[in-house]
């Protein structure tokens, strides 16, 4: 098959997509019946979402694993799927029925949900054919959503168990309160947000006589205040323990308690005490039995607890209230204060802590259940570092509000009497009985509800389906450590709590992708990369294979086009080098690996390094190491076999050899095959364009075979051979640039060597075509005015061409790179850490290394001694 000059990608990747999915190769059941599974769940994207760099890292690291494991002969099994996401697809439909002026309230919960469900048909494909496009490998025909029938019947189940074991409880407590989404948000949805703010300073009047100064950034909240609270040794406030206090404006008094949570230093040292509006508060106020007192209303107006404030805006009434305590004489001074306050993730609104009551589930037994999980080993996390994360969070977590005041989503399965407030929570999507007398809760689950069940709910639990038997538990979780705790979490300790097994065997963090400056990316810096901008521009495998080889397990990674660019010219070099064996072939069609017996030394140099190479992948592969593997790829590729292999072969290819034009096809043909199979979980859509294009057995790259490795391959004679003829070679290079010696001219080389003469006469072809060294000659003695390029023990001339005092000045300057070399590789070997630990083999090259620099440093010192 003749291939283009260049790569389509943009015909190309669609084409093979669509021909990849008709064939059924993305479907587990394209493995041979009986193969293990491999099974990853799909973090489901945001079902109105639109593809960003962290899909793109997901996607490009996901399908990596599934396409490894599908060709190493596994039942490999992508689920994919999306999230209804509460707020974020509120947020959109409300402001669809804004722009059309109305409301959701106006409008009523069902048509408003209605309009929901159009707005998903609508958008809702957008983010998978941009999944497609990036050529993620999962099985279309088992996508499931979260509101699907058999997960929301998953959700109903889970919810009415967790009811059942005591562990869901409806309570009146202080919760993260979203003003604007008017809904409880949890604390992983709440964002810490920098602001120049200001620090207010004002008097609490005791009864009595006297006061004490208090400083608060919420003024709005003394209204709620239940009492003041000093260190119990602070001997300004002391003989004020005990008495009572008056709130500013209401004239409600208030106990002055003690308590050593007080830092005396910071601010005036005394406290005011809002448990109904601050979470540290309301702790105290716990420990003191204080009352608990809301002035808010869920729009974050005030309401009638606030007294003459009632009805205004939280930053309205703050204004009012400063300006009647200055007339009032209660205030101090107002300073400017940097502080931290609380944002919605969704909204960006500042959150108000709010009593209020909600669902919550008793998570602890969970937690223990997700701790033991990882302890025991039965759960990896990669990179380890985040076990520490996960135990102080699981170990310190609180109860779990999962109610949120919002209409799209899974709603609470349970039906309130109407009568005699009986509560029943039941597994039907029905009331109790049809007396007309129940109400179901208004409120739905929080996303990550759903979430948590997503590994086995998508392969049919609570049913008992063939699939839940095959594919559960999964295998790789994979995701960004961002979400470790709003959601990888939550999966583990429902996955244990409702199956008795850890939902998946690993979990790999990826990190988030910043701009080249390692910024994050946002709109206001204007530094964000679309990813289908990339995609348009350089293709989907260069993307990809950019963002594999840039990252690591938990580390960011910084995204610049030049590396796409490199990583798309990496693309161009490998269809090159396919271009140019495919116009050697002639009539030959060679598969399979070359015999070794009659192969030369190029040929056993390149079948070792090959083989070497698939060992390392292998290695790196089985460490999660994905990125350097790749990196380890494109090296061989573009510096071994395209840099050396191929130019040295064009020798054999354009001779009248027969025989040796066979070998060397076999050896080339098999060396891009390999090379192929292992870049295709990184760029699939270019491999399997030149796969198709080279001689091969079977019908896809997609589900050919990994490479195995042949160890018989592996040559160390031929690769310490043909390094020192290219170290040679490279010397030579150099020298002719420093002497500005035309590419043209040709150039006569002696040689001196004990060892090497008769590999240097077979190959000397190799010297006149890299560096133009058309006659070689062997001697005893260095000749006179004669450059040296020294590799081992070879000492090779260059004749007819030097200045003494440059090439003195050229070897000293050898001399003490190779003393150094020497010095760092001694100090390797004199290290009895690196000796026991490092592998033998690897120990023995070092050692080889060793004696090979001090075969050159002598060589170069009787050089200069001749000079």
């Amino acid at each position: 098959m003749s291939l283009e000059k260049n790569f389509n990608f943009n015909e190309a990747e669609a084409r093979l997509y669509q021909w990849w999915e008709e064939r059924g190769y993305f479907k587990p059941e394209a493995m041979h019946h009986g193969a293990a599974p491999y099974v990853i769940s799909m973090p489901p994207p945001n079902v109105t979402g639109a593809l960003h760099n962290g899909h793109a890292m997901f996607v490009s690291l996901e399908d990596l694993m599934i396409r490894h494991a599908r060709m190493t002969g596994r039942s490999a099994l992508w689920v994919p799927g999306t999230d209804h996401a509460g707020i974020a697809t509120q947020l959109q439909v409300e402001k669809m029925l804004i722009n059309e002026g109305t409301s959701r309230e106006a409008v009523g919960r069902d048509e408003f949900l209605r309009r929901t469900w159009e707005w998903k048909a609508k958008y809702g494909g957008h983010i998978q054919r941009q999944l497609r496009r990036l050529g993620a490998s999962c099985d279309w025909e088992r996508e499931r959503f979260t509101l699907d029938d058999g997960l929301s019947e998953a959700v109903r189940e889970a919810f009415v168990r967790l009811w059942e074991d005591g562990l869901v409880y409806r309570g009146t407590r202080l919760i993260n309160w979203s003003p604007g989404l008017k809904t409880a948000v949890s604390d992983l949805e709440v964002e810490n947000k920098d602001i120049e703010g200001k620090l207010y300073f004002f008097k609490y009047q005791i009864e009595g006589g006297g006061f004490i100064p208090v400083a608060t950034t919420r003024p709005e909240t003394i209204l709620g205040d239940t009492a003041v609270c000093v260190h119990p040794e602070d001997e300004r406030y002391q003989h004020y323990i005990g008495k009572m206090a008056i709130v500013p404006m209401l004239n409600r008094a208030i106990p002055v308690i003690a308590d050593e949570y007080v830092t005396r230093e910071f601010g005036t040292g005394a406290l005011k005490v809002t448990p109904g509006h601050d979470f540290n508060d309301y702790d105290l106020a716990q420990r003191h039995n204080l009352p608990i007192i809301n002035v808010m209303n869920r729009d974050a107006t005030l309401n009638e607890n606030a007294g003459p404030y009632a009805g205004l805006e939280r930053f309205e009434a703050r204004k009012k209230l400063w300006a009647d305590m200055e007339a009032a004489d209660l205030t101090i001074e107002v300073k400017p204060y940097n502080m931290t306050v609380p944002v919605s993730q969704r909204g960006g609104e500042i959150i108000e802590p709010l009593i209020s009551e909600q669902w919550f589930v008793n998570v602890k037994p969970l937690a223990e259940k997700a701790i033991a999980a990882v302890r025991d080993g039965r759960i990896k996390i990669v990179p380890d570092h985040f076990e520490k994360v996960y135990y102080h969070w699981l170990e310190n977590i609180q109860d779990w509000c999962v109610s949120r005041q919002l209409w799209w989503g899974h709603r609470i399965p349970a039906w309130h009497h109407i009568e005699t407030g009986e509560v029943v929570v039941r597994r039907e999507d029905s009331p109790p009985d049809d007396s007309g007398k129940w109400q179901q809760d208004p409120d739905v689950l929080d996303t990550w509800f759903s979430s948590g069940l997503w590994p086995f709910s998508t392969v049919g639990w609570p049913k008992d389906t063939a699939d839940l038997q095959r594919y559960y538990p999964t295998h790789m979780m994979e995701t960004g450590y961002d979400i470790l705790f709003f959601w990888v979490v939550r999966m583990v300790m429902m996955g244990l709590w409702f199956t008795d097994e850890p939902p998946f065997e690993t979990i790999y963090l990826h990190g988030l992708v910043r701009d080249e400056h390692g910024r994050k990316m946002s709109k206001t810096l204007g530094n964000v990369i679309d990813p289908l901008e990339i995609v348009e521009e350089y293709g989907a495998d260069a993307l990809r294979f950019t963002l594999l080889t840039g990252s690591a397990p938990g580390n960011d990674m910084n995204l610049a086009l030049s590396r796409v660019e490199h990583s798309r010219n990496f693309g161009n070099k490998l269809w090159q080098i396919t271009r140019f064996i495919l116009s050697n072939l002639e009539d030959e069609a060679p598969i399979g690996r070359p015999k070794q017996a009659k192969l030369d030394l190029p040929s056993r140099w390149i079948m070792s390094r090959l083989t070497s190479l698939v060992q390392t992948v292998d290695r790196l592969f089985a460490n999660y190491q994905y990125g350097e593997a790749g990196r380890q790829i494109l090296s061989f590729v573009w510096d071994e076999l395209a840099d050396w292999y191929v130019e040295i072969s064009k020798h054999t290819l354009y001779g009248d050899d027969l025989a040796a034009k066979s070998l060397t096809r076999t050896v080339l043909c098999y060396a891009l095959d390999t090379c192929l199979r292992l870049l295709h979980p990184y760029m699939p859509f270019i491999t399997e364009e030149l796969w198709q294009a080279i001689p091969h057995e079977g019908e896809a790259l997609i589900v050919e075979s990994w490479p195995e490795v042949d160890v018989s391959y592996l040559d160390a004679e031929a690769e310490a051979s043909m390094q020192t003829i290219m170290e040679l070679v490279v010397g030579i290079r150099n020298t002719r640039n420093e002497y500005a010696i035309e590419p043209s001219k040709k150039l006569t080389g002696v040689v001196i060597t004990e060892t090497m003469r008769e590999t240097l006469e077979a190959y000397s072809y190799i010297f006149a075509r890299l560096c133009n060294v058309n006659e070689l000659q062997f001697a005893d003695a260095a000749p006179e005015n004669a450059a040296v390029v020294i590799a081992a023990d070879v000492a090779f001339y260059l004749v007819g061409m030097v200045d003494v005092e440059a090439e003195r000045q050229r070897l000293e300057q050898e001399q003490t790179s190779l003393e150094q070399q020497i010095a760092r590789v001694e100090g390797l070997l004199a290290n009895d850490g690196f000796v026991q630990k490092a592998k033998p083999e690897i120990v023995q090259r070092e050692r080889d290394r060793l004696q090979d620099l001090r075969a050159s440093y002598q060589a170069v010192s009787e050089r200069l001694k001749s000079l």
